[in-house]
């Protein structure tokens, strides 16, 4: 009896997170778990890969939503929106499709549908940031559509790999996105381009910024998006360049582990680490300034 007078208390506050999470489940459990699966296995087609920071991303929404955000949802009237109903009937229809990329593409809209429906605009716009999260998280076509335009990024990283290898006195030559190590071609590919790495450190930067109460300070967003994406292709250039030097210099596994295997993980980890640190010192050299100030302030008082 106890169990029961403490349960039914609980269900009754949170039966409406409840419901929409065993329907949402019930849809998309199938479909999450074949995209982890994908990502932490690299087992996925390479367009889809591109999506690997909703690793992150699609947990931290759904803290947003059902935690943080949780008590504000609550206290809103709740007032029905006909755009959810449209966008409700919108996800259905592509999720009944069977359509990879429609089905795929169901997922956000369906969410916006619950949101709308339940709480109306006051509901969307308190969960538009986890919403935006999970939108940029949800695999689709993008990658493929902009590979074919790619090419001047990839002749940019060629030239600038070649510089640096002439300074180090390597032996190389340039032709367009092909470097030549020894007379060994390496492509820079379009799927070597960085834009993977580009998209993951722009999530990224708006995860830590949300995460540190700076996302309202529109300074700081640019600031941070700019140096994320600065790192972003600076760090695509040094590891272009050095898959270059180890491919033409028959290093096969050294090439291996950081083209395909754990090396350009860790990679990738040091440089989030390198934007996560940045960020850090903006907080810190702000709370230095903001200090200092009011040192100064009160010495002029006195």
């Amino acid at each position: 009896m106890q169990a029961t007078s403490k349960i039914s208390p609980f269900l009754e506050r949170n039966l409406g997170n409840v419901l929409i999470i065993a329907f949402l489940g019930i849809l998309y459990a199938p479909l999450l778990l074949f995209w982890y699966d994908g990502w932490l296995n690299k087992s996925i087609n390479i367009e889809h890969e591109y999506f690997s920071h909703a690793i992150i991303g699609f947990p931290y929404a759904a803290y947003l939503i059902f935690g943080r955000n949780r008590s504000r949802w609550q206290k809103l009237a709740n007032k029905i929106n006909p755009l959810g109903g449209f966008f409700l009937a919108l996800g259905l229809a592509f999720y009944i499709t069977g359509t990879r990329e429609l089905v795929s593409l169901s997922f956000p809209i369906i969410i916006t549908g619950i949101m709308l429906w339940l709480k109306g605009i006051p509901g969307l716009k308190l969960n538009g940031f986890p919403l935006v999260l999970i939108f940029l998280g949800t695999p689709n076509a993008v990658p493929y559509l902009i590979t074919p335009y790619t090419l001047p990024l990839q002749k940019f990283i060629a030239a600038v790999a070649w510089f640096l290898l002439q300074q180090l006195g390597v032996n190389t030559q340039v032709d367009g996105i092909h470097l030549y190590v020894n007379n060994i071609p390496v492509e820079v590919a379009p799927y070597c381009a960085g834009l993977k790495m580009l998209f993951t450190s722009l999530y990224v930067t708006l995860l830590v910024l949300d995460w540190t109460g700076n996302l309202k300070h529109k300074g700081r967003v640019i600031t941070l998006l700019i140096s994320a994406a600065a790192i972003s292709v600076t760090a695509n250039i040094i590891r272009n360049t050095l898959l270059a030097v180890f491919h033409g210099n028959g290093m096969d596994q050294a090439f291996y582990i950081l083209h395909d295997s754990w090396g350009g993980d860790l990679y990738s980890v040091g440089m989030l680490g390198t934007i996560v640190g940045l960020n850090w010192l903006l907080d810190h050299y702000s709370d230095n300034s903001t200090i200092t100030g009011e040192v100064s302030n009160d010495h002029l008082a006195e």
